[in-house]
C-alpha cells in the first residue's frame, strides 16, 4: 500500500471511529428526555427510530453525491451533524429533537460523522487530498477475481444465499436499534432502577465484546468462510437477545456481552453478497441492502414504542428466534 493510500485510509478510519461517540451517546439520554419532556413510549420510539429513517431515505442520493462528489460529501457531513447535535441540545419539543436526530442520521449517511467535531473537521478538510473529487473506475487488482467472477451461467439471479443474508443483515439492524436505542435504556431504568452511568455501563460491555472480537472473527471468516462464521454470530445474536429482553438483571448483563459478540459479524453478509454477485449488480444490491439495514433501524425502536415498554421484550424474543431460524437455514444451506 503507497503511503497516501496509507494516509487516506488511516484518516477514514478515524472518522468513522469519532462517529461512534454521537451515535452512542444517544441511548443513556433517552430516559432522561422520557422524564424532561413526559414523552410516552411511541414518541420516544419516533426520536430514536427517526435516525434509521434519515439514513433510510438519504442512502441513494447520498450515494450519488459521494460518486460525483466524494470530498464535498466528506465536508458537508461534520457541518450537518453539528447542526443536529445543537438541536439535540436544547432540549425542545419533540419536533425540534426528531430534526436534530435526523439530521446526525444525515450526517452519519454522508461517509463521515463525528464527535468531537472539530477533530472530524479538520479530517475531512485532509481526507479532501487524498481522496478524488469525483469516483471513477478502477482497474481491478491482479489476482483479484473473486467468487462473483466463478458464478455459474445457469446460477439464479438471486441467489437463496443472498436472499438469506439481506434477511440476517435486516434482523442484526432491527436488533441493535431496539435494544441498544430503546429496551436496554428503558428496561434497565424503569425495571431495573439504573441510573445512566447503569445503563452506559450495559451498553459499553456490548460494544468492549464487539470490540475485542472483531478482529478475531475476520480471522476466523478469512480462514474458514463467512457463511460457517455467520451461522454461530446468529445463533448467538439470538441468545444475546432473549436474555436481553426477557431476563433478569444479569441475565441482561449477559445479553449484552452476548449481543456484542453476535453484533461483531455486523459486516460479513455484505462479504457473502459480494462473493456471489458479479460487479454490475454489485452498486445495486449494496443499495438495497443498505435501504433494508436502514429501514430496520427505523422501525427497531419504532415498533418497540408502539407496543410500549411492558410488549417490548416480546418483539425482542422475536427477533431472536428469526436470528435462530437465519442460523438453521444458513446451516442447512452450507449442509
Amino acid at each position: 500500500m503507497s503511503r497516501d493510500r496509507f494516509a487516506g485510509t488511516a484518516l477514514l478510519c478515524l472518522v468513522v471511529f469519532s462517529s461512534t461517540v454521537c451515535i452512542g451517546a444517544f441511548g443513556p439520554l433517552l430516559p432522561e428526555i422520557a422524564r424532561a419532556q413526559g414523552l410516552p413510549d411511541w414518541e420516544l420510539g419516533v426520536l430514536a427510530g427517526s435516525f434509521g429513517l434519515a439514513r433510510m431515505a438519504a442512502d441513494l442520493p447520498a450515494g450519488a453525491l459521494a460518486t460525483r462528489r466524494l470530498a464535498t460529501a466528506l465536508t458537508l457531513a461534520p457541518v450537518t451533524l453539528l447542526a443536529g447535535m445543537l438541536l439535540l441540545a436544547t432540549a425542545g419539543p419533540l419536533p425540534v429533537l426528531v430534526l436534530g436526530r435526523i439530521l446526525t442520521g444525515l450526517a452519519h449517511t454522508l461517509l463521515a460523522a463525528a464527535t468531537p467535531v472539530l477533530v472530524t473537521l479538520a479530517a475531512t478538510l485532509a481526507l479532501a487530498r487524498y481522496f478524488p473529487a469525483r469516483l471513477g473506475a478502477e482497474a481491478p487488482a491482479p489476482g483479484s477475481a473473486g467468487a462473483a467472477s466463478a458464478i455459474p451461467p445457469g446460477r439464479p439471479s438471486l441467489p437463496p444465499i443472498v436472499r438469506l443474508m439481506f434477511a440476517l443483515g435486516v434482523i442484526m439492524a432491527l436488533a441493535w436499534s431496539a435494544v441498544s436505542q430503546f429496551v436496554i435504556p428503558l428496561r434497565g431504568t424503569r425495571e431495573f432502577g439504573l441510573d445512566r452511568a447503569g445503563i452506559s455501563g450495559l451498553l459499553s460491555v456490548a460494544q468492549l465484546v464487539d470490540l475485542a472480537v472483531l478482529l478475531p472473527v475476520g480471522w476466523l471468516a478469512d480462514r474458514v468462510g463467512r457463511p460457517p462464521v455467520l451461522v454461530g454470530v446468529a445463533a448467538v445474536l439470538g441468545v444475546g437477545l432473549f436474555s436481553v429482553g426477557l431476563g433478569s438483571l444479569p441475565l441482561l448483563g449477559l445479553g449484552c456481552a452476548l449481543f456484542g459478540l453476535g453484533m461483531a459479524g455486523w459486516m460479513l453478509p455484505l462479504g457473502v453478497i459480494r462473493d456471489y454477485t458479479d460487479g454490475g449488480r454489485l452498486g445495486w444490491r449494496t443499495g438495497v441492502y443498505r435501504v433494508g439495514v436502514d429501514g430496520a433501524i427505523f422501525l427497531g425502536p419504532v415498533v418497540c414504542g408502539l407496543l410500549g415498554e411492558g410488549r417490548a421484550p416480546i418483539f425482542i424474543g422475536l427477533i431472536g428466534v428469526a436470528a435462530f431460524a437465519i442460523a438453521g437455514r444458513l446451516w442447512w444451506l452450507r449442509a
